[in-house]
């Protein structure tokens, strides 16, 4: 019995994720009530509660379930010792760009995230794990670039904080742009070009050192 609760648990669970994402990518985050997320997911606002503490907590549990198999591959690939970092750095961002195009799931998070979801206050649970995120990613890119130097596959006067900068905007705005407009251009059949051009640009632009050659 206690084994059939924890599973109708779970379930109830997925149902009120899986409700959230569907609502907040209708209506919008801000516009979206846990009533709603109840009503669409066929369960009780106590049933929510049971589960989450608030809108917050919701939102950060639909983004969980995108986020983590990207996490469990920065632990995997930030490795000082790795024998291929630039190989590994190039994988993440291919991994990021075919999770958005390919897996509808994780499509539909990126829409939210992207253009349903607005960050207005500074103070929002929301809004901080947004910031917390944004810079975390930054200094993970960072230092797989570093690492990449370290290896003598990037050049060693490279500016791996300007160029972290630089992928992070790459790979957002090509996010956003075909997240807003996905048939105003074929990004699931370039990932590669993207990914290969952008570290290219690293290997061979004298604008993205400490000191830029004349």
């Amino acid at each position: 019995m206690a084994r059939s609760t924890k599973e109708e648990a779970l379930e109830t669970r997925g149902r009120i994720l899986d409700a959230a994402a569907e609502v907040f990518h209708q209506h919008g985050v801000s516009r979206t009530t846990l009533a709603d997320v109840a009503s669409a997911a066929d369960v009780t606002r106590g049933a929510i509660y049971w589960h989450f503490k608030n809108k917050s907590d919701l939102f950060d549990a639909m983004c969980e379930r995108v986020r983590l198999p990207m996490e469990a591959m920065i632990e995997k690939t930030a490795d000082e010792n790795a024998h291929d970092p630039l190989n590994q750095f190039r994988n993440r961002c291919l991994y990021t760009l075919q999770e958005a195009t390919l897996n509808p799931q994780s499509r539909k998070i990126f829409e939210i995230v992207l253009h349903k979801c607005e960050l207005v206050d500074p103070e929002d649970p929301i809004y901080i794990r947004q910031h917390e995120c944004f810079l975390q990613g930054r200094t993970d890119i960072e230092r797989l670039l570093r690492f990449a130097i370290a290896k003598g596959q990037l050049p060693r006067d490279l500016d791996p904080i300007l160029a972290a900068v630089m992928v992070q905007g790459l790979l957002f705005g090509i996010l956003n742009n075909w997240t807003f407009s996905p048939h105003s251009f074929d990004l699931p059949e370039n990932v590669t070009k993207v990914v290969d051009n952008c570290i290219h640009m690293f290997k061979t632009s004298p604008f993205i050192l400490k000191t830029p050659r004349s």
